[in-house]
């Protein structure tokens, strides 16, 4: 099943994708016990928005050994986690806005798990049964906030910093999934979650004995080698193996975002 969100007569709804041109409208997420209506609506591309609506965006940093190297740091002997703000989320097809604090705001593509059952202190067995679907996300990064700053929360927390989408896919398991990140077409990461340091079970699980992750959070697993800068005009694409493609267009802060 594909999930998506998307805006029909004024009102944001979640629904279930029927085609690639229709999708059946839900009383509510379904990881919140919405259920499925009769009402079939039209999905265009300027009404999707972020597929998800998450009490918090918890995320995973080096969790690709070639990624902790090629930024200089060691491999984390245990997950490294930090926060980006709700207020980040982007939908597909939006632009991200560079900020003028930043002469260099850089492309991380990831995959993104969406919890659907409450997590406290839960094994890994636990942490994969909790698991609503996969995602496709954009940790945007100002890097030289976040090596000037040594914690990361500007350098990740800027509005438009974390687009998600297009839909969250359910049927999928996330042991050996591709994640590629194009730049105007161009190959920059292309990397596989079998190569991640702590496998996502695992770090659901980490993180459950931290605080507890409700339906509906979104999980940011970590990215793979070859981020690079992003510049106006750039046109960036995320896609994860068996979700799709999150495609966004990179504009400076100052112009009217779309």
């Amino acid at each position: 099943m594909r999930v998506i969100r998307l805006s029909h007569s004024g009102i944001n709804y979640f629904a279930r994708l029927v085609d690639d041109a229709t999708a059946q409208l839900w009383t509510a997420a379904p990881w919140l016990g919405g259920t499925e209506t009769d009402r079939l609506v039209p999905v265009r591309s300027d009404t999707l928005l972020a597929p998800v609506a998450p009490s918090k965006i918890l995320c995973v940093g080096r969790n690709y050994r070639a990624h902790a190297q090629e930024l200089g740091n060691d491999v984390p002997t245990e997950p490294l986690l930090f926060l980006k703000p709700p207020s980040s989320l982007l939908g597909p097809g939006a632009s991200i806005a560079l900020p003028p604090q930043s002469a260099r705001v850089e492309h991380e593509g990831e995959v993104g798990i969406v919890i659907g059952s409450e997590l406290r202190n839960a094994t890994a067995d636990q942490a994969r049964k909790a698991i609503f679907g996969f995602t496709c996300v954009n940790d945007v990064t100002a890097r030289d906030l976040q090596k000037k700053d040594v914690q990361f929360t500007r350098a990740k927390g800027f509005d438009t910093f974390c687009p998600v989408g297009p839909c969250v896919e359910t049927d999928l398991t996330p042991d050996s999934l591709r994640v590629i990140t194009r730049v105007n077409g161009a190959v920059r990461q292309d990397g596989n979650t079998r190569d991640m340091v702590f496998p996502i079970d695992e770090l659901l699980a980490f993180m459950s004995h931290i605080m507890t992750l409700a339906p509906g959070d979104l999980i940011v697993t970590g990215t793979p080698a070859g981020v690079g800068p992003l510049v106006h005009g750039d046109r960036v694409d995320v896609e994860v193996e068996g979700v799709g493609v999150l495609s966004n267009a990179v504009t400076h802060a100052s112009a009217k975002a779309t």
